[in-house]
C-alpha cells in the first residue's frame, strides 16, 4: 500500500502516508474495545450466532472497502474501514466464549478453547506469506484485501447455515452428542434474560485475577511483537521481517503448543487435579517463560541473532499456555455470564495493547537513549518482564476454578437458598 513493488508499478502505492502508518495500523483497536462489553449482554441474552455471523459478514465488507476507500478519500478512509472492521471485529472473543460456554463440557474445556483461540496465529502463519506473495505479483496489495474480505463472507454465510446457539437448537448434532454435551455443560438460564450482577462481578477476586492476567498478557505480547523487529535490526543488524519463514515460524509454534497444553490441561482435570490448580499452572507457564525470554533477550549480544530468534521463539510458542490458563476461566467462574467477563477484559486490556508501543517512545523520551542503544532495550524487556510476573503472580494468588454464586440468576439463587435444609 506505501512501498512499490518492482513488479506492479501499475498499481496505485501511496508513500505519501509513511507518516501514517502508525495510525492506521493501531486504529483498528480504536474501534475493537467499544463494543465488546454490550456484545456480552447481547449473546447471553439472544444468543450468538446471528451475532458474530453478522459482525464477521460486515467486518469482511469493510476490509474488502481499504482500498476502493483509500484511492477515493485517502488514508483517512482507511482509517475508517479499520475503525468499523475493529468495531465489528469486537464482537468475536465475547460471542466465542458464550459459544463455548454453551457446547464444553469441563474436561474439554481448555482443548476446546486452545482449539478456538489458537486459529488466530494460524492464522497469521496461513495469511502472511499469501499476502506477502499476492502484493509482490502483478495483481498487487488490493487483492489480498479483496480475497480476504471475500473469505470472511463466505464463511459467515456457511456460519449462518450450519451454525447454531447451543446444542439444543442444533439441527446436526445426534442425541447421543447432545446428551453428553449437556450433561457436561453447567449453562442452566431455561431460556430466561438473566440479569448481570455488575457489583458481585467487579468485586470478586477471582475475576480480577482474569482481568490483571489478560492486561499484562496483551501489554507484554505486543510489547514483544511489535518491537522485536526494531529490536533486531537496529541491535542485532537482522531484518526479521524481510524473511517470511522466520516471520511465521514464532505463530506457527505458538499453534502446535497451544493444542498440546491444553491437552495436558484437561488430562490433568481428567485425572483429579482440580480445574483451578491446572489454570494456575499452565497461566504461570504462560507468563513465566516469556518474562525469562524477554530478560533473555535484553542480554543477547549484538552477534548472536540466532540465541534472539530461539527466544522470541520460545516467548510466543510458550505464551500459547495461556488459553488454558485465564482465557478459559470466565467460563469456569460463570458459565452464564463468560461472553459478559470476556467482554470485560478483552476491551480494557486491549487498551494495553494500544499503550505498548507508546511505551517504548516514553522510555526513548525518558532516558534520552535511541532505538540503536542496548541501553533502550534492556530497560524494555526489563519492564515487561516484571509485568508478566507481577500479573502472573497476582492471578495465581486470587484465581479459582469454581463457579462462583453470582453465576446463577437472583430468580434461581434465592430459589436454591429456600430449598436449602433448615
Amino acid at each position: 500500500m506505501i512501498d512499490q513493488e518492482p513488479h506492479n508499478t501499475g498499481i496505485p502505492t501511496y508513500p505519501e502516508w509513511s507518516s501514517k502508518k502508525n495510525m492506521m495500523l493501531s486504529s483498528f483497536f480504536w474501534g475493537y474495545i467499544i463494543l465488546q462489553v454490550g456484545v456480552g449482554q447481547l449473546a447471553k441474552n439472544y444468543g450468538p450466532k446471528w451475532l458474530i455471523g453478522g459482525a464477521a459478514f460486515v467486518g469482511s465488507a469493510f476490509c474488502a472497502l481499504v482500498p476502493i476507500s483509500g484511492h477515493l478519500l485517502g488514508y483517512q478512509g482507511v482509517v475508517a474501514c479499520r475503525v468499523l472492521t475493529g468495531l465489528t471485529q469486537g464482537f468475536i472473543y465475547p460471542c466465542g466464549h458464550n459459544l463455548i460456554s454453551a457446547w464444553t463440557p469441563l474436561e474439554d474445556r481448555a482443548k476446546i478453547g486452545s482449539f478456538v483461540y489458537a486459529g488466530g496465529p494460524l492464522g497469521t502463519v496461513i495469511s502472511l506469506p499469501i499476502a506477502g506473495f499476492i502484493s509482490s505479483s502483478a495483481v498487487g496489495w488490493p487483492v489480498v484485501f479483496y480475497l480476504y474480505g471475500a473469505l470472511g463472507m463466505v464463511w459467515s454465510i456457511i456460519w449462518f447455515l450450519i451454525g447454531s446457539n447451543s446444542p439444543s437448537t442444533d439441527k446436526f448434532i445426534s442425541k447421543e452428542e447432545k446428551e453428553y454435551i449437556e450433561a457436561g455443560i453447567e449453562v442452566e438460564t431455561d431460556g430466561e434474560k438473566v440479569p448481570t450482577p455488575w457489583k458481585e462481578i467487579f468485586t470478586s477476586l477471582p475475576f480480577w485475577g482474569v482481568l490483571i492476567a489478560h492486561c499484562g498478557q496483551n501489554f507484554g505480547f505486543w510489547t514483544l511483537l511489535t518491537e522485536i523487529p526494531s529490536y533486531m535490526q537496529n541491535i542485532l543488524h537482522f531484518d526479521i521481517k524481510s524473511n517470511s519463514t522466520l516471520s511465521a515460524l514464532p505463530y506457527l509454534v505458538m499453534w502446535l503448543l497451544s493444542l498440546v497444553m491444553s491437552y495436558v490441561a484437561d488430562y490433568l482435570i481428567i485425572r483429579g487435579m482440580s480445574v483451578g490448580t491446572s489454570r494456575k499452572i499452565f497461566n504461570s507457564i504462560g507468563l513465566f517463560v516469556p518474562a525469562t525470554a524477554l530478560i533473555g533477550l535484553s542480554l543477547v549480544g549484538e552477534s548472536h541473532y540466532v540465541w534472539a530468534i530461539v527466544l522470541l521463539v520460545a516467548a510466543v510458542g510458550f505464551n500459547s499456555a495461556v488459553f488454558s490458563g485465564y482465557n478459559v476461566n470466565h467460563i469456569d467462574l460463570s458459565p452464564v455470564h463468560a461472553g459478559t467477563l470476556m467482554g470485560i477484559t478483552n476491551s480494557v486490556s486491549n487498551i494495553f495493547s494500544l499503550v505498548s508501543p507508546i511505551f517504548v517512545d516514553v522510555v526513548r523520551l525518558s532516558t534520552g537513549y535511541e532505538e540503536t542503544d542496548k541501553p533502550l532495550w534492556t530497560i524494555v524487556f526489563c519492564i515487561a518482564s516484571s509485568v508478566y510476573l507481577f500479573v502472573g503472580i497476582f492471578y495465581d494468588v486470587v484465581a479459582s476454578g469454581e463457579v462462583q454464586p453470582w453465576n446463577q440468576s437472583f430468580k434461581k439463587r434465592e430459589e436454591n437458598i429456600k430449598m436449602e435444609p433448615i
